[in-house]
């Protein structure tokens, strides 16, 4: 795989971290963010402390990178946020606040990244939803409509771009040990895994995979797809 420039959003702890300090060991330049500082330490690895949802500081941060590196090649859409809440007590602010991250900040990354791919007529996008949304898991009503939203969005997008060598495509991990699961009870999960063709949990290394295929310049035939972890 060549060197790309990759951008990552939510570096700073689980998915998005492992993430950036794998393309980093492949030699790859990688620019990340979060609300909070970085914890990564490498030369080939910025961060933007950046609130994905301001759509002025994402304007601001994808500016600045195209300034000082030129180009982005891939874009990983990993930030997101879930909460397990029956629809009847599930707050109105809870569900602004979800959207607002996995939709409203996926979309603002992937116009403003689009923007730079397409004078370079080269680009890999890389949306994340989850196998909560096939499956339909109850209690999780509002995190399954971001995502779905997300899936719709990736389809769509994928055909508006095509003509700018721009594929997009997204991955729907099955739970993975990370901070976004500590709150499901253990017996949710383990109802989740039962469902499941390969019933274990996630590894970053199933992930990986999958975004390594995506990103691939072989790949440049395969656009508007989704790729769901574990046999749902």
């Amino acid at each position: 795989m060549d060197r790309y420039n990759i951008l990552i959003t939510g570096t700073s702890k689980g998915i998005g971290k492992d993430l950036a300090l794998y393309y980093i060991s492949l030699g790859h330049f990688v620019m990340g963010c979060s609300r909070g500082e970085g914890s990564i330490q490498s030369d080939l690895y910025r961060h933007f402390q950046v609130d994905i949802t301001d759509e002025k500081n994402v304007i601001s941060m994808v500016r600045k990178i195209k300034q000082d590196y030129g180009r982005i090649d891939a874009l990983i859409n990993n930030a997101g946020i879930a909460s397990m809440n029956h629809i009847i007590t599930t707050s109105f602010s809870s569900v602004q606040n979800i959207f607002a991250t996995n939709f409203f900040g996926t979309f603002l990354f992937t116009r403003e990244v689009s923007k730079v791919m397409m004078k370079e007529k080269f680009g890999r996008i890389i949306n994340f939803t989850t196998v909560a949304s096939p499956l339909y898991l109850e209690g999780e009503a509002i995190y399954v409509a971001s995502k779905s939203a997300v899936e719709s969005f990736t389809k769509t997008i994928a055909k508006e771009l095509s003509s700018f060598g721009i594929t997009v495509n997204a991955i729907g991990p099955t739970p993975v040990k990370t901070d976004l699961i500590k709150a499901v009870p253990q017996n949710k999960i383990d109802e989740l895994l039962q469902k499941q063709a390969i019933k274990r949990l996630g590894e970053i290394d199933d992930i990986q995979n999958v975004i390594d295929f995506f990103i691939s310049k072989k790949s440049d035939f395969i656009t508007g797809q989704i790729v769901y972890l574990g046999g749902v």
